[in-house]
């Protein structure tokens, strides 16, 4: 362990030097509150075994200052000396955030034992942090995996009903909102039909990759459901979102994925665009004129992207 020794009796701290030496203890001495703190900021410290009466800072004080500097990961044992043994300044001691006290002179066994003691309760606190580590980094990961599909790896709908509550809030304060994008999988019934559900599976996962790979800064993805995506492009106009869009349409057309079941031969999307806000519009309302305009593009052949009709420029 490394010790800070606070101390400002030659004659004390040099037994104290000694005995760090003989139990093999790395230690720094000072020899006043002040000095110490400083020695405590710039040495990464186990334990301190301060002097409770010394002229400036005391030792009450440098406790103090120690514990409220101190994180979890790194519990500092502290220990006062002192040749006043009164229940009252022991309590002193202790409320001001001290673990132990030695009386002097120093007894050498006593001091071993505090540090024993020290060494156990220092190593605790270290493996208590760690496990709350791990177990912050388990949570957060829960909480990502129960936002996120695992087939495509996109977000899910309980991250787009978390999301879409904050939108409101998030509106980018230029001339453009955001632009919604639903995203349907061609004839996708009919290519599970002919190729299996192992297979429509693999194209899902395709078509999120090339959601994954071609996504806007700032944008996110959800599986909206089925064959059918969500994105969700910020301080973007309908133009702009109409061309993400299409970049998404012929990244997946250009992947050349046979598919019986369509009539161009390949797998294709469909998609429609639209913006937000938009004269008051409810989020809901938003992501509704998006699949009307997906179905509007269905309708027309699939393959294409159709921009909400009554949307500005489409």
């Amino acid at each position: 362990m490394r010790v800070l020794i606070a101390e400002d009796d030659a004659s004390s701290r040099l037994i104290l030097e000694i005995q760090m030496r003989r139990l093999k203890h790395e230690f720094v001495s000072a020899s006043a509150g002040e000095e110490a703190w400083r020695l405590f900021q710039d040495n990464d410290v186990d334990v301190v075994i301060s002097d409770r009466e010394m002229p400036g800072m005391d030792g009450l004080e440098l406790c103090r200052r120690i514990r409220a500097s101190t994180r979890l990961e790194k519990y500092v044992y502290f220990i006062f000396i002192t040749s006043s043994g009164s229940k009252v300044n022991i309590l002193d001691g202790m409320q001001a955030g001290a673990d132990d006290y030695l009386a002097k002179p120093l007894d050498p066994d006593q001091l071993a034992i505090r540090l024993l003691v020290a060494h156990r309760i220092t190593a605790l606190h270290r493996q208590l942090a760690t496990q709350q580590r791990e177990l912050e980094h388990f949570n957060a990961r829960l909480f990502e995996l129960a936002r996120t599909d695992p087939l495509t790896e996109l977000y899910n709908r309980l991250r787009l009903r978390e999301d879409l509550s904050l939108f409101p809030a998030w509106a980018p304060s230029g001339p453009h909102g955001f632009c919604a994008i639903m995203l349907d999988v061609d004839y996708f019934k009919a290519y599970n039909d002919h190729c299996g559900h192992f297979a429509g599976d693999a194209v899902l996962k395709a078509v999120a990759g090339v959601l994954h790979q071609n996504m806007r800064p700032g944008g996110r993805g959800y599986r909206f459901g089925g064959e059918e995506f969500l994105v969700i492009l910020p301080a973007q106009s309908l133009r702009d979102g109409c061309q993400a869009a299409e970049n998404f349409r012929e990244t997946v057309a250009a992947m050349a994925l046979p598919h019986m079941g369509s009539p161009s031969g390949v797998l294709t999307v469909s998609a429609g665009v639209a913006e937000w806000p938009r004269d008051g519009m409810m989020v809901n309302a938003w992501l509704k004129r998006a699949d009307e305009a997906l179905y509007l593009a269905k309708a027309q052949g699939r393959n294409r992207v159709h921009p909400a009709p009554d949307d500005p420029q489409a």
